[in-house]
């Protein structure tokens, strides 16, 4: 039997109760019961089974541990992007070289009226993983005169509570993101943003997984991706099917990847003997038989070239990242009413060929 006081209170436990003077480098995860409150339940080993880590995970992850080692004050970091594009991986493998440093690491997977106390209660260095904060934080309806979840946190994350502290936070969306975090380096010092793989990193990837006799599959599966964007959630599917001896035609048609979102793009229609015409962020269904009818310009205001192509008779261009349309495969008109000159100056130029350029995501950091 062991014999426990904490204040006045006293309470009785078998023979298997320890004591330490600090949290073992653990994993473990943050509960609570109506009877007694938050407590920490010891969490599944947490292991990377991917053999190959690909992109800079590795370099960033010791990026961050260097530095928190550095600060005398909690580090926070932010890892943001779509969903299936390598936040959990970064997460599991910066909470593997975490322990192994011998920092604890405590996950917090809900919201909890006074969760904030009882971390800050925790006087060592620990790894705080709050796993899909936009979710477990930010879509969380409080009752009236409640403090907002992410606002009760706030102090936490100043680095003015007991402890060093590694704050982490993984978020698909983050326009759901507290405004007092988002760009608040002294909260959270980082911000590292997943995107999709580009063309390179699919045909590292792909030649990695697939058997070589299965290489052909390669260039049309960047060629999709190219319309439609695809993480390694996608690649992974794929390529298993495919080293079943699917083809990837084959295996797009059952696999859990629908044609759900709309899709944006640059078309420019290029000329011999002139400068191009551009619409930009355009919606096109690449997987319609449907005629597209565009306007273009040379000045952004007078629309006197039209062009109607079909999608289908594009062909993707992996130097250039697009899709091209040789002029042959176009039909053009032109508007008689405007000015005669004007009209007579664009049926002057040569159309060469058409290309269609998926829009990039905006980039949420600075280059300089």
């Amino acid at each position: 039997m062991k014999a426990i006081k904490i204040g006045t209170k006293v309470e009785i436990y078998n023979d298997t109760v320890l004591t330490y003077d600090e949290l073992p480098a653990k994993a473990y995860i943050v509960r609570f019961t109506k009877m007694s409150g938050f407590y920490l339940d010891e969490y599944m080993d947490i292991a990377v089974t991917e053999g190959k880590i690909y992109g800079e995970h590795m370099k960033k992850v010791e990026k961050v541990l260097r530095t928190y080692g550095e600060f005398n004050r909690n580090l926070g970091v932010i890892l943001s992007g779509r969903k299936g594009i390598g936040k959990s991986l970064f997460a599991k493998l910066l909470s593997v070289e975490a322990i192994k440093s011998g920092i604890p690491m405590i996950v917090v997977d809900r919201y909890i009226p006074g969760i904030s106390a009882y971390i800050e209660a925790i006087d060592q260095r620990v790894m705080v993983l709050f796993d899909e904060f936009d979710k477990t934080f930010g879509d969380v309806r409080t009752s009236e005169g409640e403090i907002e979840p992410q606002a009760a946190l706030l102090g936490l994350f100043d680095g003015i509570s007991h402890g060093k502290k590694l704050f982490v936070i993984t978020c698909n969306d983050i326009r759901k993101l507290n405004d007092f975090i988002v760009n608040r380096p002294g909260r959270f010092h980082y911000h590292f943003r997943f995107d999709y793989p580009s063309a390179e990193e699919i045909r590292i990837y792909l030649t990695d997984k697939l058997r070589k006799k299965y290489y052909r599959e390669i260039e049309p599966i960047i060629a999709f991706s190219r319309k439609v964007d695809l993480n390694y959630d996608c690649l992974r599917a794929i390529a298993f099917e495919i080293n079943n001896g699917e083809s990837f035609s084959s295996a797009i048609e059952d696999l859990n990847i629908m044609n759900l979102s709309q899709e944006c793009y640059d078309i420019t229609i290029h000329f011999k003997n002139g400068s191009p015409m551009q619409v930009e962020n355009k919606y096109i269904d690449f997987f319609s038989d449907e005629e597209i009818s565009l306007c273009f310009s040379e000045d952004h205001y007078n629309e006197i070239l039209t062009i109607n192509f079909r999608v289908r008779d594009s062909i993707y261009d992996a130097k250039n990242n697009c899709y091209l349309l040789p002029a042959d495969k176009l039909k053009i008109s032109y508007d008689e009413s405007y000015d005669q000159e004007l009209v007579d100056k664009t049926k002057a130029l040569t159309p060469d060929y058409l290309s269609i350029a998926k829009v990039k995501e905006k980039s949420l950091h600075y280059i300089v």
